[in-house]
């Protein structure tokens, strides 16, 4: 289905209704909802830590920071040969972010936004969007913040749409349609707040994920 007068009402019907838009490529001007018949979902409980992972999020210098630059991960994500992301998308979701229903969790090095994730909040739903990285696990990092704030914030879905060999390897799993509906059903009916708890350092969120593993 193509629709080419989205507004971010219509997006978020959209989500509550199990699809998500997409574009063919950055030039191609026309948007057309998805909907997977298995869908990629990352527990918010299974997130895979490796040892290294642990060991240079200990280490790092890098910074964590959430929201500080929303439109700087959207276009990190689409800074690749292949995109959805399209001029129209980029604008919705600019939208879906000022009026709080979408949210950057994002890695620094000093000044410079080297890695990141964003998606869409409704109800106790995350639906992940896409991720980058312009260094060496900042978007594995990014992603492990991501879900230690979801948990932290009482989120119960983290959905990535896809499974990815490289989601998998950090706990993802793919369910059916109907199962996904399930979850979201319940996600929907109840109502958190991703501002509620504050992000910390990524030393703060491996000793957190540590703990509970």
């Amino acid at each position: 289905m193509k629709d080419l007068a989205l507004t971010p009402d219509v997006l978020l019907q959209g989500y509550a209704a199990g699809i998500f838009p997409m574009a063919e490529s950055r030039d191609d001007p026309e948007i057309f909802w998805v909907d997977p018949r298995l869908r990629g979902v990352l527990p918010l409980d299974q997130f895979h830590m490796s040892r290294s992972l642990a060991r240079d999020m200990r280490k790092t210098p890098w910074a964590l920071r959430i929201d500080s630059d929303f439109a700087g991960v959207l276009d990190g994500c689409a800074d690749r040969i292949d995109t959805w992301i399209n001029p129209e998308i980029r604008r919705l979701y600019l939208r879906l972010h000022e009026i709080g229903h979408a949210h950057s969790i994002e890695i620094w090095d000093g000044t410079q936004l080297i890695g990141g994730v964003y998606g869409v909040t409704l109800g106790a739903a995350f639906f992940g969007e896409s991720m980058f990285s312009r260094r060496t696990n900042a978007s594995k990092m990014a992603l492990a913040a991501a879900v230690d704030h979801l948990t932290r914030a009482g989120f119960e879905l983290f959905d990535t749409q896809f499974l990815t060999p490289h989601l998998a390897s950090l706990g993802a799993v793919e369910i059916t349609r109907a199962a996904y509906h399930r979850h979201l059903t319940r996600a929907l009916a109840e109502d958190r707040d991703f501002d509620a708890v504050t992000p910390g350092t990524l030393q703060d969120v491996v000793q957190r994920m540590t703990q509970t593993s």
